[in-house]
């Protein structure tokens, strides 16, 4: 395979995108096994061969002894080396499956029965030459420059947001300009401040471009973007910072490898410090709200009486008036509905299996339409009908004429000023970075009355902490709904139809509560439920070889060439454990017993569900790989699997756990001892700096989060509006 075009190849992926805290360990690792001694080290006597020079470098040992040393890694009581061996199974079988030649081809795909993007989209991709001249990025057109056929077809292309979209890459002034347009004053310093990442008090003094505004929204997710929404349509000036580029629409690859690289946190590729959870974050325009799965779960009622009561966290806002507004007033936003159409193969696999066993089984409230059949929109919504922030908030924003977007650039620092009548600090603005040049940044300032952080439960607290923010909570509490899976094989000759492919459908249109006990209103038979939702994933070939167990060459071989005939359910907790943000990039966390109880029960109820709905084999992602044949074995061998399979520890890295929510690094709370923002979104140290992401998350919420931050934003948006109605009558 040659000219990839997903991670390049695993060195370079290595090399430039992982920001792992442990990468020194994997070049050590690996530069170790390129010598004898250090093979040796890692490998024992499997190293030594019986001819002279007897020892041996990892690449002369056979392919057996190779597979064997990796087997005998991957359940070592050396943690070190069940991290190597996690780490390298991770990245190989991901590089392996996802990166694309010349052609957009990857030569494994035929064989497991995999298209690559979606076949109805493929007559779109000869546009890709035309789109690269075209990108909002790096073209004049895309600022609103050419003419009105430039602007229809740039429409089409790009969908409708190109218009709010500022290019950053064009000389300041010609910036400056356009946003001089846009209704922003702007000026340009004498000449471009570049490699100006360090921080330096003359960096900020000296900035390339200066832009004044009302409020400055930095993230463009699910809850910046309706921060954002909601002040532009009332009037006032907003500018969105955004760190990930633009792709909407026909400007989409919808080729796992890429999508991941450019719309993910880390290329994809982040992961707890100790390997124990792989974590998928967006970091795009529109961040996750782009590549998740669709699902808009109002707050549970639980939930509500948990976070409002006093006996709770006695947070009065979740239980008021203006919460159950702003829920159906985001749910309005985004078109939620739960009918379907037609459902996929992993959802009526876990429907039917629900049904069998008389579990719970609820259709899955989407922000898409009843007819949305599409399995890729975890690489972005091909069409626009999965109502993401790009969609409704922050096209709402463009279209009121009061916001503009600023993509690919950084925030590094919120900036602030001694206020001598109270003796407190307040916020006036922010200043970015973005990278005109390969290597080289440039730092740019923007004033503004009000400044909302809203990068995500990642992100936030890194940029809270150099502002020089010193209370003891951020970063604290980080919750990541931990999920565990397990997977069945159904053959094509059998149901589900022969047609249904596991990549293919609505991602998320089933859901079972049988580990949870609450009905479809949220409502509990008594107390706060901390049990495990049932539900299904989208994994294209990368991450279904990367989180399936690797046994051996043969073994993964085999499990590759079933994949679009085995279905994955999975368990997802309602975390009491929690970690701690030390950097986007490092993340300690550590799930709590009764967390991992939790999800070993769920992996029971999934383990019986693939059975029921007729699964031919089953199997879990535990390292040891073992698997069983539900047709040939007898109830009790079957219960005996499911009782042994389902009992395994969670914890120790034999079993891959993954995060798609992260939330509570920046938690709401009553007092500054305890939390970080106070109920109107303020942070307690610094006036007018609101948070508006998930991060503000007392606890973990136990279902798809998407509807909960943009609930808590449209609050939040509320508190700024009043805010700067303050600070507008006092300037007059």
């Amino acid at each position: 395979m040659h000219g990839p075009k997903a991670y390049g190849d695993l060195g370079g992926l290595i090399s430039e995108r992982l920001k792992h805290p442990k990468k020194w360990m994997i070049r050590l690792a690996l530069w170790l096994l390129s010598t004898w001694f250090g093979t040796f080290i890692f490998c024992g006597v499997a190293s030594i061969s019986s001819k002279f020079p007897y020892f041996q470098s990892f690449s002369q040992i056979s392919q057996q002894q190779k597979e064997e040393i990796l087997l005998a890694w991957s359940m070592s009581f050396i943690y070190p080396l069940r991290m190597l061996f996690k780490a390298a199974k991770l990245l190989c079988l991901l590089v392996y499956f996802s990166q694309v030649d010349d052609e957009n081809e990857n030569l494994t795909w035929e064989a497991i029965g995999y298209p690559g993007p979606d076949p109805q989209f493929r007559a779109q991709t000869s546009l890709q030459p035309k789109l690269s001249q075209a990108s909002p990025h790096g073209n004049r057109r895309a600022n609103g420059e050419g003419g009105g056929e430039d602007k229809e077809e740039l429409e089409v292309l790009f969908g409708p947001l190109y218009r709010g979209l500022v290019n950053m890459n064009l000389p300041s002034d010609m910036v400056a300009d356009t946003l001089r347009r846009s209704g922003f004053f702007t000026s340009v310093g004498r000449k471009d401040r570049t490699n100006a990442g360090n921080g330096s008090s003359s960096s900020f003094s000296s900035p390339s471009l200066v832009i004044q505004c009302d409020a400055v929204v930095v993230g463009s997710g699910s809850g910046g973007g309706v921060a954002a929404g909601v002040l532009a349509k009332a009037g006032y000036k907003v500018l969105v910072l955004e760190k990930g580029n633009y792709f909407a629409r026909d400007n989409l690859s919808l080729l796992e490898g890429v999508a991941m690289d450019q719309m993910y946190l880390s290329g994809g590729t982040l992961a707890t410090d100790d390997m124990g959870a792989v974590i998928l974050a967006g970091s795009t325009v529109g961040g996750g709200s782009t590549i998740n799965w669709s699902a808009s779960i109002r707050t549970p009622q639980h939930v509500i009486n948990e976070w409002s009561s006093a006996r709770g966290y006695g947070l009065e806002l979740f239980g008021s008036k203006l919460y159950r507004e702003a829920l159906d007033a985001v749910c309005k936003k985004m078109g939620v509905q739960s009918e379907i159409d037609e459902e996929g193969f992993n959802n009526a696999v876990l429907r039917r299996g629900c049904e069998e066993m008389g579990y719970p089984v609820m259709n899955i409230p989407r922000n898409s339409g009843p007819d949305h059949y599409c399995g890729w929109c975890c690489l972005g919504c091909k069409d626009g009908r999965k109502k993401g922030t790009c969609e409704t908030w922050l096209l709402d924003m463009v279209n009121s004429g009061n916001g503009v977007i600023l993509p690919g650039c950084e925030a590094v620092r919120v900036l602030r000023k001694r206020n001598k009548r109270n003796c407190r600090d307040t916020a006036t603005g922010v200043a970015f970075e973005f990278e005109r040049l390969k290597g080289v940044k440039n730092l740019c300032v923007i004033e503004s009355k009000v400044t909302i952080v809203a990068c995500g439960a990642l992100s936030t607290p890194a940029l809270l902490k150099a502002s020089g923010l010193k209370n003891a909570n951020i970063g604290k509490n980080l919750h990541l709904h931990p999920v565990t899976m397990a997977w069945g094989y159904f053959p094509e000759l059998q149901w589900p139809d022969k047609g249904k492919k596991s990549y293919e459908g609505g991602i998320m249109t089933a859901m079972s509560t049988v580990n949870v006990d609450f009905d479809d209103k949220g409502n509990t038979s008594g107390g706060y439920r901390y049990g495990a939702v049932i539900q299904t994933p989208a994994l294209h070939p990368g991450m279904f070889s990367a989180l399936m167990p690797w046994v051996s060459g043969a073994d993964m071989k085999r499990r590759m060439c079933r994949f679009s005939r085995t279905a994955h359910i999975f368990a997802l907790a309602r975390d009491r454990g929690s970690g701690t943000v030390n950097s986007p990039s490092s993340i300690s966390y550590r799930m709590e017993a009764g967390d991992e109880v939790n999800l070993q029960k769920g992996l029971e109820k999934i383990l019986h569900i693939l059975a029921a709905a007729g699964a031919e084999e089953i199997g879990t992602q535990h390292c040891k790989g073992k698997t069983i044949n539900v047709k040939k074995v007898s109830y009790h061998e079957f219960e005996r699997f499911v009782k042994e399979e389902s009992a395994k520890p969670l914890r120790d890295l034999s079993t891959q756990i993954c995060s798609a929510h992260q939330m509570g690094s920046c938690r709401m709370g009553l007092n500054p001892k305890e939390s970080v923002v106070n109920q109107m979104g303020e942070t307690w140290e610094v006036e007018g700096l609101f948070l508006a992401d998930s991060s503000v998350f007392p606890t973990a919420l136990g279902v798809n989060p998407m509807v909960t931050i943009q609930a808590i934003a449209y609050c939040t948006a509320q508190s700024v509006l009043q805010l700067l109605s303050r600070k507008s009558s006092i300037n007059v």
